[in-house]
């Protein structure tokens, strides 16, 4: 596994990280903890140095990646966040400083280790200003708690003010072939920052990897349920981004998940993206995308054949939009 630098902060990382929060969150049923400390140290032997989990996804998403990562902690970079009232996404926002404060150590203490090695604020809180956020975690980070600060989801200006307190490491934000909306102000603000950036849902929460369609039925509790992206509507339209994938893919000899993610790592060098999975052979799928180089040829076709697609459907139900790039 090739490695990358987050930005101009000194933080080396594999180049595909993993998600962790899709193993007990989200996406339906998940996996028995066993399972879930399994695949991830699969993904370690593969190559994987970077792991990515949050309070918000539960005290069995933070024991399992503590767990899984414990023989290994001085090899890995561990990632977690702060920021949701009692760690319910449900609650609303509560990124006070007592509460940062309580939610590292509760984190420090499932993730079974000293210090956290990537923390972030999980959305940017409008009641607590960011220079507060970002000066309470300057002082964990000076008591050796932390090593560095991250924001997920946040807008320039907070990324600004976050940035004159304590140095941002990463900006955690959704970004794919469906969702390329930070490369309009974000990712030039970070290259000038010398911000590195974590994509999550690389993948477009599944849709990417085409084996999602129109009939395609998700579990009760999978979030995708009430994502207007999702609709049967919306998916059906959106297959014309998948099957242009495929053509790609196949010309390539490769799969449509493997052109999503070799596309990401083609746009920046400071971009490492945390694909997630529960199967072990999705798991190589992905990882054979950082082998994967696309040539000029290639990125080319990708854009054309995006240029005459429209994506239907919003990212977010209407409530999760507003916590969004503020």
């Amino acid at each position: 596994m090739k490695k990358r630098m987050l930005g101009r902060s000194g933080l080396e990382v594999s180049a595909l990280g993993f998600g962790c929060m899709g193993l007990s969150y989200g996406y339906g049923p998940g996996l028995e903890r066993a399972a879930g400390v399994q695949m991830i140290q699969a993904a370690f032997d593969r190559g994987v140095t970077l792991f990515d989990t949050a309070e918000a996804y539960g005290a069995l998403n933070e024991e399992t990646v503590g767990e899984a990562l414990a023989p290994i902690r001085d090899q890995v970079v561990i990632a977690t966040k702060f920021g949701f009232k009692n760690g319910n996404t449900n609650e609303g926002l509560d990124s006070r400083p007592q509460r940062i404060r309580e939610v590292v150590e509760e984190s420090l203490r499932r993730l079974r280790t000293d210090r956290i090695d990537l923390l972030y604020q999980h959305r940017v809180d409008p009641n607590v200003p960011m220079e507060d956020v970002a000066g309470t975690v300057k002082d964990l980070i000076g008591q050796g708690k932390v090593n560095h600060f991250g924001l997920s989801e946040a807008g320039a200006e907070s990324i600004k003010k976050a940035q004159a307190v304590q140095p941002i490491t990463a900006l955690q934000s959704e970004y794919s072939l469906w969702w390329r909306e930070p490369e309009r102000e974000l990712l030039p603000l970070l290259e000038e920052l010398g911000i590195g950036f974590v994509p999550f849902s690389p993948l477009g929460k599944g849709f990417l990897t085409g084996v999602i369609g129109a009939q395609t039925q998700f579990a009760a509790d999978d979030f995708r349920n009430v994502v207007p992206r999702f609709t049967a509507e919306s998916r059906e339209a959106n297959q014309a981004l998948v099957e242009a994938l495929k053509g790609i893919a196949s010309a390539r000899g490769a799969t449509p998940a493997q052109i999503a993610l070799a596309w990401l790592l083609a746009q920046k060098d400071w971009i490492a993206p945390i694909p997630g999975t529960t199967k072990l052979h999705r798991l190589e799928e992905n990882l054979a995308s950082a082998q994967l180089e696309l040539s000029p040829a290639d990125l080319q076709a990708i854009q054309q054949a995006l240029a005459g697609i429209e994506i239907v459907g919003a990212r977010y139900p209407a409530a999760r939009a507003a916590l969004v790039n503020r």
